[in-house]
């Protein structure tokens, strides 16, 4: 409108050409005439001159819209290829193949291969087009919840330094959609049996069971896609149902917002406990510091309701379900043979169990944490569960029999290797002597004799007898037979050899063992 009031003002009113309006104002001289002519046309018809005049003057102007071009190569029949191949994306999208989906480019292949001449920047803009109209902005509802009835439950990744090891682990969490309050275990996988005893030690620790259960489409609770808003639940989430009478619901294919708040409860859990500390001796450890920020957060009061989570729980807490009497069993039932090296095999690792049971088929129940081994319905061996690969996980005790028969294999067996403590207590004291030594092992088991008591009776001879370690003395000093005499050696050099060797056994007994953890000392051989 600017250009429009300069051009008539300035012939009007300071007479110049309309060959020097354009000059001046860098505007062609077919612009500056049809503005002109607008204005002559609009005096002319105007009752009042001056009325005319301001009226035109404070006018926009009008432009003629520029007909739209017809679309040569974009033809109806090339838009209904198109969307052929984005309907294919779609089922991929249904059927959780998201990584295998057609991208722009490769369709704009897909069409030259069917003989269609498009370019690059055509395809784009028509499914833009397309994207733009399906992904209008649209109205969420709030919900309201009753206390008692739905807990919201998603995974998600921390990534934690376990004992020196930084290690990716996986964050169960549970979120009333009531209370807000929050719950939440730590996994090595997002697998099923984390899947079912993170809701057994959920509904145990709360003390009742929600009435609805609400899922994502993760794996572990979907076993398939019907169709697009119908999903079959796997049979883990079916055991879980029918063992605590919940009914479950699934969100539809991205719509996190149905979901509610459990989203941003991994998200807000992960990030107020591991931000500030991600560093642990071990996972119980990390587990004991989230329970110790979960109780936090519960009891900070929330906006809107003025009252902390733990305070609303409590109300709903009397409205869940009655737990069950016992909670569901969480394993997984396999048979296994033991191969010539006393082992079994589970998922790539291996497992010792007694060395007679070699050839023999033995009952395995696997758990998220350790694996029990049972033989004619007696349990044989319980080993902690291994995430790693091809790894090695034997119990010295196991091959005591082996050993007896074939005693110069103690001193380089993976067996002997496993165990840090028992290893350097042979390479410190019984290196020369592996007959005696396996002997010891052997009345240590049998008499139920724990690596504490071991370790209580070495500080007792290493103080009266510092010279001499030997299985008699040890074994008199387990079995608590008061045969060891004492050596005549002055009580200054027993002292001080006393002290010498109390301060080797301290640091074999503060050693950790071969994967960086602390070899626990209060078991025995069974």
């Amino acid at each position: 409108m600017y250009t429009k009031q300069e051009i008539i003002i300035r012939s009007y009113r300071e007479g110049k050409s309309q060959r020097q309006i354009s000059r001046e104002l860098q505007i062609s001289r077919k612009t500056v005439r049809k503005y002109l002519r607008e204005h002559e046309e609009a005096l002319g018809s105007a009752v009042c001159v001056a009325t005319g005049q301001s009226s035109n003057l404070s006018r926009a102007p009008i432009y003629k819209k520029a007909q739209p071009r017809t679309k040569i190569k974009l033809t109806r029949e090339v838009e209904s290829a198109i969307e052929e191949l984005l309907e294919k994306n779609e089922q991929k999208k249904q059927q959780g193949l998201g990584k295998q989906m057609l991208k722009k480019k490769d369709i704009l292949e897909a069409l030259h291969d069917q003989g269609y001449e498009i370019g690059y920047t055509t395809v784009c803009n028509y499914i833009s087009q397309k994207e733009n109209r399906q992904n209008r902005k649209e109205a969420y509802i709030r919900q309201v919840y009753r206390p008692g009835e739905t807990c919201e439950f998603d995974w998600g990744e921390i990534k934690l330094e376990i004992s020196g090891k930084r290690r990716s682990l996986q964050l169960a969490v549970f979120t009333s959609a009531f209370s807000n309050y929050r719950y939440a275990f730590i996994y090595e996988r997002q697998d099923t049996l984390a899947f079912l005893e993170s809701h057994v030690r959920f509904f145990q620790t709360i003390g009742g069971v929600y009435r609805e259960m609400v899922y994502d489409n993760m794996r572990v609770a979907v076993a398939r896609f019907v169709e697009r808003h119908e999903k079959e639940p796997t049979e883990a989430l079916l055991r879980l149902r029918g063992h605590y009478q919940f009914s479950h619901r699934f969100c539809n294919l991205y719509r996190g917002n149905e979901k509610g708040h459990v989203e941003r409860s991994v998200e807000y859990v992960r990030r107020k406990a591991f931000s500030n500390r991600d560093s642990f001796a071990d996972i119980p450890e990390a587990q004991q510091w989230l329970e110790t920020t979960l109780k936090r957060l519960n009891g900070i009061r929330q906006q809107g309701t003025g009252k902390s989570a733990e305070e609303l729980f409590s109300k709903e807490k009397a409205l869940l379900l009655k737990h069950p009497a016992a909670g569901m069993i969480c394993s997984e039932q396999v048979q296994s043979r033991v191969d010539k090296y006393a082992t079994i095999s589970y998922r790539t690792n291996r497992y010792s169990v007694p060395d007679h049971l070699v050839g023999e088929f033995v009952e395995v129940s696997v758990h998220s944490r350790e694996l029990q081994i049972y033989f004619e319905n007696q349990r044989v061996a319980t080993h902690v569960r291994s995430y790693e690969k091809h790894s090695w996980n034997i119990d010295i005790e196991h091959y005591l029999a082996t050993f007896k028969k074939k005693p110069g294999a103690l001193a380089g067996s993976q067996a002997l290797a496993d165990n840090h403590y028992l290893g350097a207590l042979y390479r410190n004291y019984f290196r020369d002597e592996p007959r005696e030594f396996i002997e010891l092992l052997s009345y240590c088991r049998e008499q139920k004799v724990s690596e504490e008591k071991l370790e209580e009776s070495l500080r007792r001879l290493l103080g009266t007898s510092p010279d001499g370690i030997s299985v008699e003395k040890l074994r008199a000093l387990v079995g608590n037979t008061p045969t060891v005499t004492p050596s005549r050696e002055s009580e200054d050099k027993i002292s001080m050899k006393a002290k010498e060797q109390l301060a080797d056994i301290t640091r074999l007994m503060h050693q950790t063992n071969y994967n960086g953890h602390h070899q626990p000392t209060n078991h025995h051989i069974q």
